[in-house]
């Protein structure tokens, strides 16, 4: 059986490492197509890699086109007053 740390001795700090001094290698963006240094890998259901670039990250979380039918009237001809 696995021996207990006492309750009063504290915990191993975790590994918080900054994002940005991580030596990863550069990537190619799978949303706009550049290669990036700056990136977040995801796993899709179907084991397969996805890289986004934090900047397509970003513009996806910020809702960069929220309203999928959204247009602008007046190029339609109609002015609203």
């Amino acid at each position: 059986m696995p021996k207990k740390p006492p309750v009063n001795e504290p915990l191993p700090a975790p590994n918080l490492e900054d994002p940005k001094d991580m030596d990863k290698p550069l990537a190619r963006c799978t949303e706009c197509d550049r290669e990036v240094e700056h990136y977040n890998t995801f796993v899709m259901p179907t084991n397969e890699t996805r890289v986004v670039c934090w900047e397509c990250l970003q513009r996806q979380e910020k809702g960069f086109n929220a309203k999928r039918d959204f247009r602008r009237d007046s190029r339609g001809g109609v002015i609203p007053r």
